[in-house]
């Protein structure tokens, strides 16, 4: 009874979100820009990401097991992206520490509107049905890799909407429909996901008391989100990555412009 005062109001917090995070990341990514601040509300900043990570990593699994039973995963070219991935992760990790904050949010607020723009742009992304794919054929193993180590680069540079980009790359490089784009992200995701992991194990920053009623949930919104991508097809992943992007622009001009937004209300309302 003592165990459940202690984290129930942590658990109202955080379960409803990661639920709604897990439905959107599985069918589109960025899911943890839903359920990333959803924990940072409750708990320390590391602990928040460690026992994140703990319930998406087998969130994902989940949804890429569903999907793969689908026939929805190009499974050996998904295997060579994440590889790239696990080489650029820790390059954009170090990157990172050479470059501010701020200039990082700069970038990013003329990144987002062009990839939003580029999507629209392209009303046959996701539309069409995948391109025939030799698994062996060099040219395709290579732009693989090259996806998986610029997007896993940025995804230890920068972090959020890693999932929606690599969608987005397998469509538009690859010539895969969105659907099938989705369920190969999730193999590149749960292979950056489980090695971001085990760091934070070994450094013991995983709160299981909540890491595991979160996994529970995160299994549950992942399985509804891949039944409503398969349901919907690349229509509702279309749908859904521009949500996760604007999300991404609101969030990303919020963190730039929050002191001056601030500032203006005080000077206005003082």
């Amino acid at each position: 009874m003592a165990f459940i005062e202690q984290y129930w109001h942590i658990w109202l917090v955080v379960l409803p979100l990661v639920f709604l995070g897990a439905v959107v990341d599985s069918i589109a990514g960025g899911g943890g820009l839903i359920s990333l601040p959803a924990y940072m509300m409750v708990l320390p900043p590391h602990v928040a990401a460690a026992t994140n990570k703990f319930a998406a990593s087998f969130g994902t699994l989940s949804s890429l097991l569903r999907f793969l039973k689908s026939g929805k995963v190009h499974l050996r070219i998904s295997l060579i992206a994440a590889a790239g991935a696990l080489i650029g992760s820790p390059i954009g990790a170090q990157v990172q520490m050479w470059i501010p904050d701020e200039r990082l949010n700069q970038i990013m607020v003329v990144v987002l509107p062009c990839v939003a723009v580029f999507v629209a742009m392209r009303r046959d992304l996701g539309v069409s049905e995948d391109r025939p794919v030799d698994d062996h054929d060099r040219k395709t193993m290579t732009q693989a890799f090259a996806i998986g180590l610029v997007i896993g680069t940025y995804d230890g540079l920068v972090g959020p909407g890693t999932g929606t980009f690599l969608i987005i790359a397998f469509s538009t490089v690859l010539g895969w429909g969105l659907l099938s784009a989705s369920g190969s992200a999730k193999v590149v995701n749960f292979a950056s996901n489980i090695s971001a992991l085990v760091v934070y194990l070994i450094h013991g920053q995983v709160l299981f008391a909540v890491g595991i009623p979160a996994l529970i949930v995160a299994i549950l919104g992942y399985q509804v989100g891949a039944r409503m991508a398969l349901r919907g097809g690349g229509k509702v992943v279309r749908y859904l990555i521009f949500v996760v992007l604007g999300i991404m622009i609101i969030k990303t001009g919020c963190t730039m412009f929050g002191d001056q937004l601030q500032a203006v209300f005080f000077v206005t309302h003082g």
